[in-house]
């Protein structure tokens, strides 16, 4: 007889947390939970598809490795050729996969389609897929030094798995140690009408303290709702900090108490728009970490221009990525001088830096052409 979900849960993110805390100085570790997909993306010719690793969470998560930061992935990585391509991919980005389940279900496939203005949309085949059946004894294996968890997109709200999910960063919002951040990532053809997207959104929310959301997201679960009032909205549920990314415009950031902040956006030949709102992701979780992000305190006791500076550092690092074909975060150069606080700039900033053989091997196998 199975358990509730999330029932022996708490206290086993408990229990696993209490016998190992890390007490050696380390680079904090950002772990990221959720889907690991495969994006079959327009090829250059009618009904020809290259296959690329994606889903928000492996976005978010191969785009901090390329910034410098120690992280972990906990996907649920199929047995099967893609789930096997995604893994080799994660593997050679620099990912620690110890706590990825493999998986038996297949992997799930979004099939890209992009509009004129290279803007993305996706068809996802997710029925039944490795993504969703998490079990709370793989949710226990957060690695235990992590400072920062990002969770969010499909995997939040998708059952059987999303219950699971949410004790489990319940569980660490309750001990107080560990900042959470959240991305709803929405998609109105799988979650359904904003009636019933609010409450599974909304859930999580309570249990984040980071939450970065596009404006298309806030426009489709809140109509007639300006970014003010959904941002106070989520503040009242608990989030210490707000971020509203709106495309070419650049983003808004929100703290309860505070003075809005907009953030311009930067002006670059887009070539598409996959994995721009991860990156963004990515640049944020990543600038606030930099700049010495541990605890949920610091969210509200940081000044304004810290905050501001990791925010316009992602806008540049979502606004580089869309200049790629694909979801393709920039690296951060190895030997940056000066303080490593200091705001990124464009010269910081890579796409061929530390790019290892094993990468390039997996960007090979994984983005062969795939007919219709």
């Amino acid at each position: 007889m199975s358990c509730p979900p999330g029932s022996s849960l708490v206290a086993r993110v408990r229990s696993a947390r209490r016998r190992q805390r890390v007490t050696e100085h380390k680079k904090p570790v950002l772990t990221v939970i959720g889907e690991a997909v495969v994006d079959l993306v327009p090829g250059d010719h009618p009904g020809h598809y290259q296959a690329r690793p994606g889903g928000s969470p492996f976005n978010v998560a191969v785009g901090l490795a390329r910034l410098g930061h120690r992280t972990a992935l906990m996907a649920r990585l199929a047995d099967n050729a893609f789930g096997r391509q995604l893994r080799a991919h994660a593997t050679a980005e620099g990912l620690d996969l110890a706590p990825a389940p493999h998986a038996a279900e297949p992997t799930t496939l979004a099939v890209v389609s992009l509009d004129s203005s290279a803007r993305a949309s996706y068809d996802f085949y997710a029925a039944g897929t490795a993504d969703w059946q998490w079990t709370d004894a793989e949710l226990a294996r957060v690695p235990r030094d992590t400072n920062v968890l990002h969770v969010g997109s499909l995997a939040s709200w998708t059952p059987p798995g999303d219950l699971r999910v949410h004790a489990a960063v319940a569980a660490l919002r309750s001990e107080g140690n560990v900042v959470i951040s959240y991305d709803p990532n929405v998609r109105p053809d799988l979650v359904g009408e904003p009636a019933r997207a609010r409450p599974l959104i909304e859930q999580f929310v309570r249990v984040a303290h980071i939450i970065k959301a596009s404006r298309e997201d806030i426009d489709w679960l809140y109509p007639g709702a300006g970014p003010e009032q959904v941002s106070g909205r989520l503040l009242d549920l608990g989030a210490l900090l707000v971020v509203i990314t709106d495309g070419p415009r650049g983003a808004l950031l929100y703290r309860a108490g505070n003075t809005p902040i907009s953030c311009s956006g930067r002006q670059v030949q887009v070539a598409d728009t996959i994995g721009a709102g991860d990156a963004f992701t990515a640049g944020l979780l990543g600038g606030l970490s930099r700049r010495g992000l541990l605890a949920p305190g610091d969210l509200l006791r940081w000044p304004a221009d810290l905050l501001t500076a990791a925010v316009e550092e992602a806008v540049l690092i979502s606004a580089l990525t869309c200049e790629r074909v694909g979801a393709d975060p920039p690296f951060a150069r190895r030997a940056r001088p000066g303080d490593p606080h200091s705001p990124l700039t464009r010269a910081d900033l890579d796409f061929a830096e530390a790019v290892t053989p094993a990468v390039r091997r997996a960007r090979r196998e994984m983005t062969g052409a795939v007919a219709e």
